[in-house]
């Protein structure tokens, strides 16, 4: 698959590149993708939520009243779950949610989410992702693009400027390859990957 490389400066062709088909040709399954993206988010969730016990409510122990004779209900706990502000039955507790997902389904899932960018015409090759720390600058250069949610991914370190002069625009996140996943992929509209990048996440999916 043979894709121009552009340039950032003024968005004019300077080369090409053959892209690897194992990694950016193949037919997108919307099961992998699901459940990556499924597995990240889980993981993500914090699962702090808590309620209290009965035996973490501030009420006496003292059983309430008599047990024989009022002609009502034998309670002996105001901290039980069927009183008002009493402890909860089996409610939450700090717990993760994640769960766990074999490596090559992980990178499988990497590989459908660029192909999937590929097909859909929303892959774009820099030949590097360079500035000089100036926002207004990068903003102009990125407006004759039309680039809207827009993910860039460079080589394993980015760009101090770039990254400096891109913190102030809206829609743009910018990842090393290292961090390149399928959920930030797939969420954004354009994908934007430096020479660098390629040829990083090739090496890392081979």
């Amino acid at each position: 698959m043979i894709y121009d490389v552009i340039r950032l400066a003024d968005g004019e062709k300077v080369g090409s590149v053959d892209l690897v088909d194992d990694i950016f040709g193949l037919e997108p399954r919307a099961d992998i993708l699901h459940r990556v993206v499924r597995w990240q988010r889980n993981r993500a969730q914090a699962g702090t939520h808590k309620v209290k016990t009965r035996s973490e409510t501030n009420f006496s122990k003292k059983k309430i009243y008599r047990q024989k004779g009022t002609g009502g209900a034998r309670h002996g706990d105001r901290n039980a779950p069927i009183f008002r502000k009493g402890g909860v039955y089996k409610g939450p507790v700090p717990r993760s949610h994640g769960h766990g997902l074999p490596k090559k389904v992980r990178a499988l899932g990497l590989r459908h989410a660029l192909s999937s960018k590929a097909m859909m015409g929303k892959l774009v090759i820099l030949d590097k992702a360079e500035s000089e720390g100036k926002t207004k600058t990068l903003a102009g250069q990125l407006e004759k693009f039309k680039w809207r949610r827009t993910l860039v991914i460079d080589g394993s370190v980015i760009d101090e400027g770039f990254a400096r002069a891109a913190k102030n625009i809206e829609d743009i996140d910018i990842l090393p390859t290292a961090g390149a996943n399928v959920y930030d992929i797939m969420r954004r509209d354009t994908l934007v990957l430096t020479m660098e990048g390629v040829k990083a996440l090739e090496a890392r999916l081979k």
